[in-house]
Parts: C-alpha cells; sequence; structure tokens
C-alpha cells in the first residue's frame, strides 16, 4: 500500500486542522492505521490509531480529547482531525500501515507502510 498524506499548513494557536491519509494499492480495511509525528532531533511520537474496525481508536493521551481519527472507505483514506491546537503541536505528521491486524501499537517500529509526512506549523 502506498500512503499519501495532506492537509497540513500553518494554523494560529487555538484553531483546527484536518489531514488526511489517502492509500492506494491496497485497501485500508486490511490495515491498522497510525499517525505520528516528529520534530527535529527527537524520535516519532505516536499520535493515534484505528483499527480495521472503524469504532477501534486509542488516542495518546496528551492528545485525548483534541483529535479524533476516522475512516472514510469509499475514498480509502484516514483523517486525522485535530482541534485546539498548541504551539507544541507543529510537527510533521505522518500516517503509517501496520499489517499485522491481532493488535494495534503505539510503536513505530509497529508499522510497515509510511506516507511522507505534512508539516503542521502553530503560529499566531
Amino acid at each position: 500500500v502506498q500512503l499519501q498524506a495532506s492537509g497540513g499548513g500553518l494554523v494560529q494557536p487555538g484553531g483546527s486542522l484536518r489531514l488526511s491519509c489517502a492509500a492506494s494499492g491496497n485497501s485500508i480495511s486490511r490495515y491498522y492505521m497510525g499517525w505520528f509525528r516528529q520534530v527535529p532531533g527527537q524520535d516519532r511520537e505516536f499520535v493515534g490509531l484505528i483499527g480495521v474496525n472503524p469504532g477501534s481508536t486509542y488516542y495518546a493521551d496528551s492528545l485525548k480529547g483534541r483529535i479524533a481519527i476516522s475512516k472514510d472507505n469509499t475514498r480509502n483514506s484516514v483523517n486525522l482531525q485535530m482541534n485546539n491546537l498548541k504551539p507544541e503541536d507543529a510537527a510533521v505528521y505522518y500516517c503509517a500501515a501496520r499489517e499485522n491486524t491481532d493488535w494495534g501499537t503505539m510503536s513505530a517500529d509497529g508499522y510497515d507502510y509510511w506516507g511522507q509526512g505534512t508539516q503542521v506549523t502553530v503560529s499566531s
């Protein structure tokens, strides 16, 4: 599967963004889909995931209440809605797919396919 993330940009603190991850080559229904973010000099940080069952989501504790991940099976894409953005949310955001659907994981090493990343900047 090939992944293409989009939707990043500049947003003011308190604003919202909706990132999308378009998949091609295979159906997202076959994968756990994860979102991660990374700032220069730091490891890739888990944001959240959605399981094969679209209702099965899990979010990083630091982001709970401000984000929501959803699947759009008709468009074969996964969305990351982020609200009340803070300057510390600025990062490159990546989507990823995991073939092992027995369980999800917050570890970046557990994902097999990655998109190219989309930059989110939070600044006034």
